[in-house]
């Protein structure tokens, strides 16, 4: 199958070092050919890391790597806006667009919609295509016939479409912080305390059921989305490039396995056996693609050679 992998930003309060070494690796060692970089959950972490972004895109560059800059994926304050504006007229590399307040400043020139931008159906991607966009992102929780409408609607348009096959699916963002709120603490005044979650916080239902995380203002699934199985098919109705989000576990390996799986050298039951060597006790869920409850695992349709 013909296909390309694609890393999203990270999504979580990492260490400058940690996202330091973690870049370093994707770019010597990781069969990537596509990252994503950029703050896209809470502007309060950006001061922490965006001073290396210029000397991470250099060595992901020099690595094979294209990179792509993301935009917030809520824009509320002057400096969020600001930022996104500034961010609109980066010229050196692509931008995906995370949030209206992107497409208003960004205009007609090129730019990529991430999967906090709602283009679900036929009609929005042909009017967010008109204004620019060059590529879509598509949102997570699109079934498998509702990816291939838009990717065939795509295919007539001349323009890209991408989908998360592995990582926590982003769900919803929030005007509110509930990680800060869960430590008695307000949003102005976090504390950053979602540093001490780099793979999220667990959140579990009244009944006791694990089904979510929370990241700063974002819900997230508790499951790691897992399409290792739809991907000849996703492959087949025209999706030209497959997302894995970082979660902490050794990304290289995933990047390495979803490679292997792509080109042919691992079968999908190969693969979904060395993908669940890596993540360890993760659970993982395809319920979106097969029009099912998100969280669930749907493996009726999970081997294919």
């Amino acid at each position: 199958m013909e296909m390309e992998l694609t890393l999203g930003p990270i999504a979580y309060h990492w260490t400058a070092e940690t996202r330091r070494d973690f870049y370093a690796r994707v770019a010597d060692e990781a069969p990537i050919d596509t990252v994503y970089l950029g703050e896209v959950i809470c502007s309060k972490r950006a001061p922490f890391f965006e001073a290396e972004i210029p000397r991470i895109a250099e060595r992901l560059v020099r690595g094979g790597k294209r990179v792509v800059l993301s935009t917030l994926a809520e824009v509320m304050l002057p400096r969020e806006r600001k930022a996104t504006a500034d961010l609109a007229e980066v010229e050196d590399f692509e931008i995906e667009v995370n949030n209206a307040a992107g497409l208003q400043v960004r205009g007609n020139r090129p730019h990529r919609i991430g999967p906090f931008l709602n283009a679900y159906n036929e009609a929005t991607i042909a009017w967010m295509a008109g204004q620019g966009a060059t590529h879509f992102c598509l949102p997570t929780e699109m079934s498998g016939p509702a990816i291939a409408a838009a990717a065939s609607a795509a295919a007539g348009l001349g323009v890209g479409v991408e989908v998360q096959v592995f990582g926590r699916a982003p769900l919803a963002v929030s005007a509110r912080c509930y990680h800060a709120r869960a430590h008695s603490r307000t949003k102005d005044n976090c504390q950053f305390v979602c540093e001490e979650d780099p793979d999220g916080m667990p959140l579990k239902t009244l009944d006791g059921r694990s089904v979510l995380r929370v990241n700063g203002i974002q819900t997230q699934s508790e499951s790691y989305v897992n399409l290792m199985a739809e991907l000849p098919e996703l492959a087949a109705n025209g999706v030209g490039h497959a997302r894995l989000m970082p979660q902490q576990v050794d990304m290289i390996a995933v990047a390495r396995i979803f490679r292997d799986r792509i080109d042919g050298r691992l079968d999908a039951e190969g693969a979904s056996a060395a993908l669940s060597g890596v993540c360890g006790a993760a659970s993982f869920s395809n319920g979106f693609y097969h029009g099912a409850a998100g969280y669930r695992r749907i493996e009726a349709a999970a081997v294919r050679a």
